[in-house]
């Protein structure tokens, strides 16, 4: 009977201390934590510390597989706070508390041919209303954002652009 309890305490140690396989997702991370403090650099309109998050060799898709770098988003967002005011990203059920935005961290590891990677997603509503025609646009957005080397490499964004490039288009051009 003692040599069962030392096999199944043996057992129950060595198979506490071994290191996580396979995906792990968390929520308060480094990363998470890094997403959460750029939306609020996006919300704020620093375009340079958005900017130092960035790889010099970011690649965005947005709604496409034609990408557009950092020099056209920031350029973008400039021209969105030109646009829009009250700028808001919330994530909340029907009457339930305001999350701010749903972030977390995704490690993959190497699997069939393919390097281990980390990305992390977010889900929000994203709002604002525009300065130039006083509508209010609201719109579901998910991004995904993929890191190498601490900086993000890749960024994905997913949602229907059409009521924010209308807001966008009456910006009058110089």
């Amino acid at each position: 009977m003692k040599k069962i309890i030392l096999i199944f305490l043996t057992a129950l140690f060595v198979g506490c201390d071994t290191a996580p396989t396979g995906v792990q997702v968390t929520f308060d991370d480094e990363k998470s934590n890094a997403i959460r403090a750029h939306y609020q650099n996006y919300l704020n309109n620093n375009v340079e510390a958005l900017q130092s998050l960035w790889s010099p060799d970011l690649n965005i898709y947005i709604n496409s597989t034609e990408a557009a770098g950092v020099d056209d988003i920031s350029t973008a967002i400039t021209a969105q706070h030109m646009v829009f005011e009250n700028i808001k990203m919330s994530f909340a059920e029907d009457g339930g508390e305001d999350l701010g935005v749903w972030v977390q961290t995704i490690n993959y590891p190497a699997n069939n041919g393919y390097e281990a990677s980390t990305h992390t997603q977010t889900w929000f509503t994203w709002s604002g209303t525009s300065k130039i025609s006083g509508n209010e646009v609201v719109t579901p957005v998910f991004i995904g954002f993929q890191w190498e080397d601490g900086k993000i490499i890749n960024e994905w964004h997913h949602y229907d652009p059409t009521n924010m490039n209308a807001e966008m288009a009456l910006l009058p051009t110089e």
